[in-house]
């Protein structure tokens, strides 16, 4: 299990710091990002994260989640790409968790352009060196294939051992040690 970056003192964190690549920008979530959250609980595409969901559900999943930031020093980034929103990648860790979690949100328009790919590995890269964590993990419903197949695509090996939230998840853990 990944250490608190709360440290024994408890302070609380602020907010996410700004992360580049060539293509990409990863910030902090503002308010408006919400609606693309709101949108995706809306549809059948959020059956894999227990949607759908009516919008004060939504609201309150995704304001825990932006809420981490100044609790626990991570949480999710959202992701631009050309000043357009194209989705959030970040680090999740809700009460039920067993432990920090990566984990991918697109937009419909961004998906099968390797933007959470790219985005993923960022944090995951960001995570090594703020936190010296030597692994994350992604947990998935099984029958989400597409993001099982991206945990794996980032070098996540299948740990059956590792715990999930319900039965049936997959767990990929990524080893952190050679990306800092």
């Amino acid at each position: 299990m990944a250490p608190s970056p709360l440290g024994g003192e408890g302070r609380v964190r602020g907010l996410a710091p700004t992360l580049s690549t060539p293509r990409l920008t990863l910030r902090m979530p503002a308010l408006a990002d919400f609606e693309h959250r709101a949108a995706f609980y809306a549809s059948d595409r959020s059956v894999w994260e227990g949607g759908p969901l009516p919008r004060n559900a939504a609201w309150r999943l995704w304001a825990s989640e932006v809420g981490q930031w100044p609790l626990m020093g991570y949480g999710p980034f959202s992701v631009d790409m050309d000043g357009t929103y194209m989705g959030e990648v970040g680090i999740y860790h809700p009460a039920e968790y067993p432990e920090p979690e990566l984990g991918w949100f697109v937009v419909p328009e961004a998906e099968g352009k390797g933007i959470a790919l790219e985005a993923a590995r960022t944090v995951m890269a960001w995570a090594r060196e703020t936190f010296g964590w030597d692994e994350i993990v992604n947990i998935i419903d099984g029958g989400n294939a597409r993001s099982v197949a991206l945990g794996q695509r980032l070098g996540g090996r299948i740990d059956a051992t590792r715990p999930g939230i319900d039965p049936g998840d997959v767990v990929i853990v990524h080893d952190l040690r050679g990306l800092a």
